[in-house]
Protein backbone atom coordinates (compact mmCIF):
# COMPACT_ATOMS: atom_id res chain seq x y z
CA UNK A 1 0.00 0.00 0.00
CA UNK A 2 0.92 3.54 -0.68
CA UNK A 3 1.33 5.76 2.64
CA UNK A 4 2.15 8.95 3.26
CA UNK A 5 3.37 10.86 6.49
CA UNK A 6 2.46 14.48 6.12
CA UNK A 7 4.56 16.91 9.18
CA UNK A 8 3.99 20.33 10.02
CA UNK A 9 6.41 21.63 12.48
CA UNK A 10 5.16 24.64 14.25
CA UNK A 11 8.32 26.60 14.13
CA UNK A 12 10.93 26.42 10.74
CA UNK A 13 13.63 24.42 10.96
CA UNK A 14 12.37 21.88 13.82
CA UNK A 15 14.34 18.73 13.51
CA UNK A 16 12.54 16.65 16.67
CA UNK A 17 9.39 16.35 14.31
CA UNK A 18 11.09 15.65 10.70
CA UNK A 19 12.83 13.29 13.42
CA UNK A 20 9.63 11.70 14.59
CA UNK A 21 8.10 11.68 11.11
CA UNK A 22 11.37 9.90 9.76
CA UNK A 23 11.14 7.22 12.21
CA UNK A 24 7.52 6.52 11.84
CA UNK A 25 7.88 5.87 8.09
CA UNK A 26 10.55 3.79 8.99
CA UNK A 27 8.83 1.77 10.96
CA UNK A 28 5.92 1.64 8.25
CA UNK A 29 8.14 1.16 5.67
CA UNK A 30 9.57 -2.41 7.91
CA UNK A 31 6.33 -3.62 6.93
CA UNK A 32 6.19 -3.27 3.34
CA UNK A 33 4.55 -0.37 2.06
CA UNK A 34 5.64 2.35 0.13
CA UNK A 35 6.01 5.50 2.26
CA UNK A 36 6.59 9.70 1.17
CA UNK A 37 7.37 12.03 4.10
CA UNK A 38 6.40 15.34 3.24
CA UNK A 39 6.26 18.36 5.13
CA UNK A 40 3.32 20.57 4.53
CA UNK A 41 5.09 23.84 4.94
CA UNK A 42 7.13 23.35 2.13
CA UNK A 43 4.38 21.28 0.14
CA UNK A 44 1.81 23.85 -0.28
CA UNK A 45 -1.28 22.21 -2.14
CA UNK A 46 0.00 19.42 -2.80
CA UNK A 47 -2.44 16.80 -4.08
CA UNK A 48 -2.59 13.23 -1.34
CA UNK A 49 -5.69 11.87 -2.76
CA UNK A 50 -3.94 8.50 -4.65
CA UNK A 51 -2.38 7.51 -1.55
CA UNK A 52 -4.59 4.00 0.47
CA UNK A 53 -3.36 5.74 4.28
CA UNK A 54 -2.26 8.88 5.61
CA UNK A 55 -0.25 9.98 8.82
CA UNK A 56 -0.88 13.45 9.75
CA UNK A 57 0.97 14.91 12.81
CA UNK A 58 2.15 18.29 14.14
CA UNK A 59 2.49 20.03 17.31
CA UNK A 60 1.46 22.69 19.34
CA UNK A 61 2.43 26.17 18.59
CA UNK A 62 1.61 27.22 22.37
CA UNK A 63 3.05 26.22 25.17
CA UNK A 64 -0.05 25.50 27.08
CA UNK A 65 -1.23 23.67 24.03
CA UNK A 66 -4.84 23.36 22.32
CA UNK A 67 -3.54 25.32 19.37
CA UNK A 68 -2.02 24.02 16.05
CA UNK A 69 -0.76 25.14 12.96
CA UNK A 70 -2.84 26.78 10.40
CA UNK A 71 -1.24 25.52 7.76
CA UNK A 72 -2.66 22.11 8.84
CA UNK A 73 -6.40 23.07 8.07
CA UNK A 74 -5.36 24.92 4.69
CA UNK A 75 -3.17 22.29 3.43
CA UNK A 76 -6.08 19.46 4.35
CA UNK A 77 -8.64 21.50 2.43
CA UNK A 78 -6.78 21.80 -0.72
CA UNK A 79 -5.08 17.69 -0.38
CA UNK A 80 -7.51 16.63 -2.76
CA UNK A 81 -10.14 13.97 -2.80
CA UNK A 82 -9.01 12.88 0.78
CA UNK A 83 -12.64 12.11 2.75
CA UNK A 84 -13.28 8.79 3.39
CA UNK A 85 -9.27 7.75 3.71
CA UNK A 86 -8.16 6.00 6.58
CA UNK A 87 -5.76 7.92 8.36
CA UNK A 88 -3.42 8.56 11.82
CA UNK A 89 -3.34 11.71 14.02
CA UNK A 90 -0.07 12.36 15.66
CA UNK A 91 1.98 15.53 17.78
CA UNK A 92 5.06 15.42 19.53
CA UNK A 93 5.00 15.90 23.02
CA UNK A 94 5.76 19.00 24.51
CA UNK A 95 3.99 22.01 26.47
CA UNK A 96 1.06 21.20 28.74
CA UNK A 97 -2.72 19.63 27.27
CA UNK A 98 -1.15 17.44 25.00
CA UNK A 99 -4.46 15.95 24.63
CA UNK A 100 -6.04 19.03 24.10
CA UNK A 101 -3.99 19.47 20.82
CA UNK A 102 -4.60 15.87 19.71
CA UNK A 103 -8.18 16.97 20.06
CA UNK A 104 -7.78 19.68 17.43
CA UNK A 105 -5.88 17.91 15.16
CA UNK A 106 -8.70 15.44 15.16
CA UNK A 107 -11.33 17.29 14.79
CA UNK A 108 -9.54 19.50 11.78
CA UNK A 109 -9.24 15.51 9.77
CA UNK A 110 -12.15 15.09 11.09
CA UNK A 111 -13.79 18.23 8.99
CA UNK A 112 -12.24 16.87 6.09
CA UNK A 113 -14.57 13.34 6.31
CA UNK A 114 -11.11 11.51 7.21
CA UNK A 115 -11.99 8.12 9.27
CA UNK A 116 -9.29 8.38 12.10
CA UNK A 117 -8.06 4.53 12.70
CA UNK A 118 -5.41 5.69 15.77
CA UNK A 119 -4.04 8.26 17.00
CA UNK A 120 -0.83 8.69 19.52
CA UNK A 121 1.32 11.50 21.16
CA UNK A 122 5.04 10.58 20.15
CA UNK A 123 7.73 12.20 22.50
CA UNK A 124 10.54 10.12 21.01
CA UNK A 125 12.02 8.83 17.30
CA UNK A 126 12.02 5.30 18.84
CA UNK A 127 8.79 5.20 19.95
CA UNK A 128 7.51 6.51 16.77
CA UNK A 129 9.11 3.56 14.81
CA UNK A 130 7.62 1.19 17.05
CA UNK A 131 4.58 2.43 16.60
CA UNK A 132 5.12 2.49 12.59
CA UNK A 133 6.22 -0.90 12.94
CA UNK A 134 3.04 -2.21 14.62
CA UNK A 135 0.22 0.30 12.92
CA UNK A 136 -2.55 -1.79 10.71
CA UNK A 137 -2.63 -0.36 7.88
Amino acid sequence: MKVCVLYAPAAKGNEKMKAIAKALSEGIAAQGHMVDVLDMSLEGAKIVSFYDYLVIGTENTTFFGGKIPSMVESFLKTAGAISGKRCMAFITKGGIRSMKTLQTLMKAMEKEGMFLKKSEILSKADFARAVGKHLQI
